[in-house]
């Protein structure tokens, strides 16, 4: 990680301790695991909220205000909403993506969950994707999420990865594997 996304990721690190820690007292984490979803969403569809976040040509008032307007919409609640208008007046709004992956990390721990990262040749069937959350869940003890892609480079199998640990099946490591292998004979 960069040193900029590291820091960004430690500040966001701390308000989205906070933010948790108010909604669980509050009782509101489905609210809180809502307001997650719709602002990731939101980010994820606006460049203008995106634009607003990472620019440091708003000023914290027209930051905060554009913040409160976003988060009655959205419909947020107290916690997050509070959250939002700290930062806002802080000028941290820019580490917000580092702040919803760590609520939805603290929301998916709370929950027993955790998120596998699945990069396979060709989709996954549903069936296919059963068995593998299945057998996950068989070792990590854990509700497992899978959060599925596609690359076609991999000519067949998957990558898995789960927290530290990654698993590859793919045939281009097997291939690149062997490769490897031929190099040091010759």
């Amino acid at each position: 990680m960069s040193e900029p996304a590291s820091i960004s990721a430690a500040i966001a690190g701390r308000y989205a301790t906070a933010i948790f820690e108010l909604a669980r007292d509050a009782k509101g984490l489905k609210a809180l695991e809502a307001d997650v979803a719709a602002l990731g969403e939101a980010l994820s569809g606006s460049a203008d909220l995106r634009d607003l976040v990472g620019s440091p040509i708003y000023t914290r008032d027209q930051q905060g205000a554009a913040i409160a307007a976003l988060a009655k919409k959205l419909g947020l609640s107290g916690p997050m909403t509070n959250g939002l208008a700290l930062m806002s007046a802080k000028r941290r709004l820019f580490t917000l993506p580092h702040l919803l992956a760590g609520l939805a990390a603290r929301i998916a721990d709370e929950k027993g969950e955790v998120t596998a990262e699945v990069t396979s040749a060709t989709a996954l069937t549903a069936t296919q994707a059963d068995k593998l959350a299945k057998t996950l869940k068989a070792q990590t003890g854990k509700t497992v999420k899978l959060a599925m892609s596609v690359d076609e480079n991999l000519i067949g199998g998957m990558i898995v990865k789960l927290g530290s640990r990654m698993i590859d099946t793919s045939v281009a490591a097997k291939l690149a594997s062997l490769q490897n292998a031929m190099k040091e004979v010759g």
